[in-house]
């Protein structure tokens, strides 16, 4: 797998878990640094500083805003 690659699985992890917890939704929208290091479902995201600077970047209300501004980095 490339790295490209992984860091878009990774990606979709942490998008998935938004979709499926309400609660680690709101964590990401209000501190996404915080969320990612929390983890989800005891699974670490395996993401580097500087992706997750990068995602902690986005400012959204929403999770389509959230999604809609990480396609656009």
């Amino acid at each position: 797998m490339t790295k490209n690659a992984y860091i878009e699985q990774e990606v979709s992890r942490l998008l998935t878990a938004a979709v499926i917890s309400g609660s680690f939704r709101q964590a990401l929208l209000k501190d996404p640094v915080g969320a990612i290091s929390m983890g989800f479902g005891g699974e670490a995201f395996d993401l580097s500083a500087d992706i997750v600077k990068w995602i902690s970047s986005i400012k959204a209300n929403s999770l389509s805003e959230f999604a809609s501004q990480l396609a656009n980095l």
